[in-house]
């Protein structure tokens, strides 16, 4: 069975600690055309913040899904298709690794591992939020995170690879050498998509563009405009 992702070419990830932009709602959001929303943060992180997201979207025909950034935060909820769980490959901290997601199996009575799905974070800005909390190396050249790429699918069966450039738009040739390591595994790219030309340039060589920090600092008009870059680029 084809994984929903692999038909994806955008992803809206939501912060449940910050504001929406202006006077803008929840409908204008799921309004956006992406494909799916993620909804998931690093820092400020509550259940009850990612409930009032989720309670938000749940009645709204676009994929839902929620990204824990520990496991006190996760929400068992019927409107998520889903958990999108991060797995750090260059963290230093080995808990951000295995030991938060084997903490969330020892606490959780019945976790429902059909909609459970890990992501390889490869985290590349060592200014972002996420490198400081994982104390992620991110010192790497073009072959360690095509490394990084290759055991994330063939040694570790990752069905999604995340290039994380939280912050900062990333290196083109990167993004396109982890590409090209990949055969069946979903490359996501995130950090620093501003708009239709950096969504199309990201978009040419990963298969999905996630954004974030846009929707709450500039809108939905503005998220519009890199789903269809991410989509232009797919198409190509």
């Amino acid at each position: 069975m084809t994984n929903p992702w692999a038909e994806w070419d955008h992803v809206l990830k939501v912060d449940p600690d910050k504001e929406l932009y202006g006077d803008e709602t929840f409908e204008d959001v799921v309004a956006t055309g992406t494909d799916a929303i993620e909804i998931g943060g690093t820092l400020g992180m509550t259940e009850a913040k990612m409930q009032r997201v989720i309670d938000a979207c749940a009645d709204h025909d676009v994929a839902l899904y929620q990204e824990p950034s520990n496991p006190a935060v996760v929400v068992d909820s019927p409107a998520l298709d889903g958990y999108l769980i991060p797995t750090v490959f260059n963290a230093a901290d080995p808990f951000w690794i295995v030991g938060a997601h084997a903490e969330w199996v020892r606490i959780e009575d019945g976790l429902d591992w059909d909609r459970t799905t890990t992501e390889a974070y490869i985290v590349l800005n060592p200014d972002a939020s996420v490198a400081e909390y994982t104390d992620a190396d991110c010192d790497l050249s073009v072959d360690d995170v095509t490394a990084y790429a290759r055991i994330a699918e063939r040694m570790f069966g990752q069905e999604i690879v995340y290039l994380e450039y939280s912050g900062t738009l990333g290196d083109p040739e990167i993004v396109a050498a982890a590409a090209d390591a990949l055969d069946e595994t979903t490359l996501f790219y995130g950090g620093g998509v501003h708009g239709y030309e950096t969504a199309r340039e990201m978009g040419t060589h990963a298969d999905v563009v996630v954004v974030g920090d846009l929707l709450h600092e500039e809108g939905c008009d503005a998220v519009r405009e890199t789903v269809e870059g991410a989509r232009d680029a797919n198409a190509e």
